[in-house]
């Protein structure tokens, strides 16, 4: 992806006009397949200031696809008036320095920590090993097992790293689920045996923690069952993924 940003210099008797301009012009950007997301800022210090940011697929989308595109047009009739307030215009490739401060809890301090997550799978694996659809699975299964995925779980929504650096990381997990040719009864009735258990041990139930918490379980059991059966290739080699209070855009492959 690319970030692109555009510094404009709009005299304050403009502001209103500018801004309603961009509220339009954004009905045709956001629905180009190029653009992945935008802002509009405005300085608080000098008002007259404002930055555009657009984050596109890359600078040849942008530049080619589309400025050539359907779009385009109706996006450009909006902000012409402006161009010439236009200060500076750049393209910047982002890099591996970036993360989140502090202001809003991970969902793994609003859970309860490290505690909670072993609270929540011993619990859940009591219920699996007793469980006549998903239990199978789980015959065999180490005595320690239960404490590795609540490492994972915590490694996941924002804990300590200590699945990959004790476990071995996200190639492990993968690799525990070649080969199992998971059913997708199997994959629900796990979904809700983790849920009933999350109520039974007290994880928080705001709708807000819920929603990430289901989302990101619907979304690993999902990869879990397709990298489980036979014909399957997953990639072995990958950051354990590191879920928020958002949503995961789809997964597209490289051509």
């Amino acid at each position: 992806m690319i970030v692109e940003y555009i510094r404009y210099r709009v005299p304050e008797v403009r502001s209103a006009d500018f801004e309603a301009a961009y509220a339009r012009a954004a009905v045709p950007l956001a629905a180009a397949p190029q653009c992945v997301d935008y802002e509009l800022s405005r300085c608080v210090d000098e008002p007259e200031s404002y930055i555009l940011r657009i984050t596109w697929t890359s600078a040849k989308d942008h530049l080619e696809v589309f400025r050539g595109g359907e779009h385009f047009k109706a996006f450009f009739a909006e902000i012409r008036p402006y161009v010439e307030q236009i200060e500076e215009m750049r393209h910047y490739e982002q890099t591996s320095v970036r993360g989140t401060g502090s202001s809003v809890p991970t969902l793994y301090d609003w859970a309860g920590g490290e505690e909670a997550f072993q609270r929540l799978t011993e619990a859940f694996y009591a219920k699996v090993r007793e469980d006549e659809v998903v239990g199978p699975l789980f015959a065999h299964m180490d005595p320690g097992h239960p404490k590795y995925v609540a490492m994972w779980l915590a490694e996941v929504f924002g804990g300590p790293n200590r699945y990959t650096d004790e476990r071995g990381g996200y190639h492990h997990m993968v690799s525990q689920h070649l080969g199992k040719a998971i059913k997708e009864p199997q994959r629900r009735r796990w979904v809700s045996l983790l849920m009933d258990a999350a109520d039974e041990v007290g994880l928080p139930d705001d709708p807000e923690f819920r929603a990430a918490f289901t989302g990101y379980v619907e979304w690993g059991t999902r990869i879990a069952l397709g990298n489980s059966q036979p014909d399957a290739h997953p990639p072995m080699q990958a950051p354990v993924p590191h879920w928020g209070w958002g949503v995961a855009p789809p997964y597209i492959p490289n051509p």
